[in-house]
């Protein structure tokens, strides 16, 4: 054979084999839908690929990059680069050539954007986090979960109410301090959840003997889920290793995920991967505040367009930061020495306008707050008003947003209104009012959608409480006809005309009495309550009853 001929086939062979290979791989080995997220920029929208590794939610990322500088593909990054930092200070297994790592490297070759696309995202935050990892001597492949939990994106939602890039659930949340209300959720919150989510992976690699793959585990499954796979293993006198135990689907793809990617950080120019070229200096800074500050006042003060001090600091949800705390922001370094000047100098009165507002007749504190989009606990506090009692042509003191509620573009309200007007393509947007008693899964029955999109739709998990009056986004098949949410006109939709009945069973009630009574059949409360044929039923027991409205001959 011709030497230069053969050559040239030798060059060619590693890369025609990836890509038939990248042919038949499946968009992520083993991964369940975790994450929901929305892209706001177009520049920045997710690839299929990606959006099967992680789903969506009302996220907004970082705005996406032009590259300063190239780096050629197979040589090393510049020396100030950050992720030379990062080889320096790890301290978990190479695990590249185990069987469960290899199809996610994998993954990864074939889709050698996502990496470089979620590290420009996490940009401004990388530096910052490293710190906090090595100020406890940490490894620092735990820059890289958030990748594997949230794709750094800053207002991450998944499926099981976990937000944030560490992607907390809100009990554990709470657990680890992290506060929760109107006006703020620490679990988004990147210095309080990153202080929290290293405190747990701490905690979690002592309670395993400084096993970080179990500790990892841990983090995804629950340490109680991996102590039982341990103990189970102990009595079968078998290993109890990572990969000995048997753990969640989820989690055995998870902890392999990480490997994977430090795998590709460890060692890009044996990949042929490009990093994104992160300078090794500190980008943001924590700035202390002494009280409650509308958020649009920070941005002025600090230089910054007001979209970019909500992404440094996701964890607000309102106009302003929580009354009672924390009282922090996350600015760029070279912003704040002007931002504090800014502050100091600012009245008290400026940092939060104040309307002085005549109750009316018939008006309630709900009302009112609702009017000025804060709490009735913020009126309560600032006007010394024990209980709810209020007289029309008294005077309430109300904090208010200094500029138009379109302002603050990424709010939870904005947030969730632009979730729920970007649909599914061929579809028509239908507007639900919640009434009381309402459910996800009986609102996906009605409109037969899966309780998942319609929670999707509107920015939520499904275990997210309705309340009444809330506004939900539904799409529909565009040839689905209209469906009227209440009122007569409903009457003449099948699915509209279902409503949802909690029966308390009584004694001496039958599923077949509870079937005449409300015109559906034995059947149908079986598979609504998932009792099989010889479930029998309880007085005091409740089932869960769908019933057409209009066969209804009087009171149950």
């Amino acid at each position: 054979m011709n030497p230069i001929r053969f050559m040239v086939i030798a060059a060619l062979l590693p890369a025609a084999l990836l890509l038939s290979a990248c042919g038949s791989l499946p968009s992520q080995p083993g991964e369940p839908e975790r994450v929901e997220i929305t892209e706001e920029t177009d520049t920045a929208r997710l690839a299929d690929a990606e959006q099967t590794l992680l789903g969506l939610e009302e996220a907004t990322p970082f705005p996406d990059l032009t590259p300063s500088r190239d780096i050629p593909v197979g040589e090393s990054p510049p020396s100030e680069d950050i992720w030379g930092r990062v080889r320096a200070g790890m301290g978990m297994p190479d695990y590249r050539h185990h069987p469960s790592v290899q199809p996610h490297i994998q993954w990864h070759l074939c889709r050698p954007d996502f990496i470089q696309r979620v590290t420009a995202r996490a940009e401004p935050l990388l530096h910052y986090i490293l710190e906090e990892i090595e100020a406890r001597d940490l490894p620092t492949e735990l820059l890289l979960l958030p990748i594997v939990e949230s794709a750094y994106l800053p207002f991450a939602y998944s499926h099981g109410r976990a937000a944030g890039i560490w992607q907390f659930i809100p009990s554990t949340g709470r657990h680890f301090g992290l506060k929760q209300n109107w006006w703020y959720d620490g679990r988004r919150d990147i210095h309080a959840s990153t202080t929290a989510a290293l405190d747990y992976l701490q905690q979690l690699n002592q309670r395993f003997d400084g096993d970080w793959l179990l500790a990892l585990a841990a983090y995804n499954a629950g340490q109680g889920t991996v102590a039982r796979a341990i103990q189970r293993n102990e009595r079968l006198g078998r290993p109890t290793d990572f990969w000995s135990l048997d753990l969640p689907r989820e989690t055995r793809q998870y902890v392999p995920k990480l490997l994977a990617l430090r795998s590709l950080v460890e060692d890009p120019w044996a990949y042929h991967v490009e990093l994104w070229p992160v300078p090794d200096e500190p980008y943001l800074e924590l700035v202390q505040l002494d009280g409650q500050l509308d958020l649009a006042v920070a941005a002025r003060l600090a230089g910054l367009d007001l979209e970019e001090v909500y992404q440094l600091n996701p964890g607000f949800n309102r106009w302003a930061t929580d009354p009672e705390g924390p009282h922090h922001l996350l600015l760029p370094r070279d912003r704040a020495p002007a931002f504090r000047e800014g502050l100091a100098a600012l009245d008290a009165s400026e940092r939060v306008v104040w309307n002085r507002h005549r109750i009316q007749e018939g008006e309630t504190l709900i009302h009112i707050a609702r009017q000025y989009r804060t709490t009735v606990a913020m009126l309560q506090s600032t006007n010394n008003i024990r209980g709810s009692n209020i007289r029309a042509g008294q005077y309430l003191l109300v904090p208010s947003a200094s500029e138009p509620a379109s302002t603050y573009t990424l709010t939870a309200d904005q947030r969730r209104t632009q979730t729920q007007a970007r649909g599914p393509a061929g579809r028509v947007q239908h507007q639900h009012l919640v009434q009381a008693g309402d459910t996800f899964w009986g609102l996906s029955r009605r409109y037969n959608v899966s309780v998942q999109e319609l929670a999707r739709w509107n920015g939520m998990a499904p275990g997210d409480t309705l309340r009444p009056g809330q506004r939900l986004s539904v799409w529909l098949s565009s040839d689905a006809g209209p469906v009227a949410s209440a009122g007569p006109a409903a009457l003449q939709n099948p699915a509209a005309r279902r409503q949802t009945v909690n029966y308390a069973v009584r004694p001496g009630d039958s599923l077949a009495s509870i079937g005449q009574r409300f015109q559906v059949s034995v059947a149908d409360i079986r598979r609504w309550n998932n009792l099989g044929n010889g479930n029998l039923i309880r007085p005091g027991q409740t089932l869960t009853l769908y019933v057409d409205v209009t066969s209804q001959g009087g009171g149950a």
